[in-house]
């Protein structure tokens, strides 16, 4: 029985930042040998996103800045309760002693 290699899948993101990789100016061989890919797969994936826009479509953009701006409310109403129970905590040890 021959050992064949396992033939390995790559997800569509990981491609999608291989080829940003290489548009950005990073070159081929070093891309490569970095992920160990053949030189025809990695060509094949150039070619397949040749046109493509890879950066963050807007929406997608527009909702991490929505998440953004939420979590920075949730951080600003914690921080507000905690100064009021370390101010309740301050009273109730006065009260203590």
């Amino acid at each position: 029985m021959q050992n064949r290699k396992k033939r390995r899948v790559f997800s569509l993101e990981f491609k999608k930042e291989v080829v940003k990789l290489y548009k950005s100016g990073k070159s081929r061989k070093e891309i490569i040998n970095s992920y160990n890919l053949s030189p025809s797969t990695f060509d094949k994936w150039v070619q397949q996103f040749k046109n493509a826009d890879l950066e963050l479509d807007t929406e997608e953009f527009d909702f991490c800045e929505g998440e953004v701006k939420e979590l920075q409310k949730k951080i600003i109403q914690l921080q507000n309760e905690n100064k009021v129970l370390r101010e309740a905590a301050m009273i109730f040890a006065r009260k203590t002693y």
